[in-house]
């Protein structure tokens, strides 16, 4: 049972970084997941409050860098409210409907489209939002891939 306990734990690891590549999956939900399993299958006990208060500051973080990070990116390259939510829904939906470079294509469009229809920007301003929408998605990932192996680091110090 410890074997089949590890497997599904790890798994719930790997879901939460595939996350990063495909946002449509929960990662940090997979990373409680995860804990959650461990409790479940071992025990709760090592798990402390205090582990308990510094993944949520953690989540916290994630959330706020995530946002931030691509709000921060669209308006540096000279996006509007329209280009942010044009990247966001091209972010959810670009890894389906153009499979694998979606989830980079999809932003970028999405931005790119937003700026170009309702903030009626010509062509180079436009794709310069949709860069910056780009840039926010690996600048983000990035944050959230080292967010998430501290926060597994931290699961294995208390465990």
């Amino acid at each position: 049972m410890e074997i089949i306990g590890w497997i599904l734990i790890i798994a719930s690891f790997a879901i939460a970084y595939v996350g990063l590549v495909y946002p449509i999956i929960p990662s940090v939900v997979f990373l409680l997941i995860g804990y959650i399993l461990y409790g479940l299958f071992f025990s709760f006990s090592e798990l402390t409050v205090w582990f308990w208060i510094i993944q949520v500051f953690f989540v916290v973080l994630i959330f706020s860098a995530d946002t931030l990070a691509n709000l921060a990116s669209v308006k540096r390259f000279g996006g509007t409210k329209p280009g942010l939510y044009g990247s966001t829904i091209g972010l959810i939906f670009g890894p389906f409907v153009i499979p694998v470079v979606g989830i980079i294509v999809g932003p970028f469009l999405g931005a790119f489209l937003a700026e170009l229809i309702f903030s009626k920007k010509n062509v180079k301003d436009a794709f310069r939002a949709g860069v910056g929408s780009f840039v926010g998605l690996v600048t983000s990932s990035l944050v959230k891939a080292i967010l998430f192996t501290i926060m597994i680091l931290i699961f294995i110090f208390f465990v």
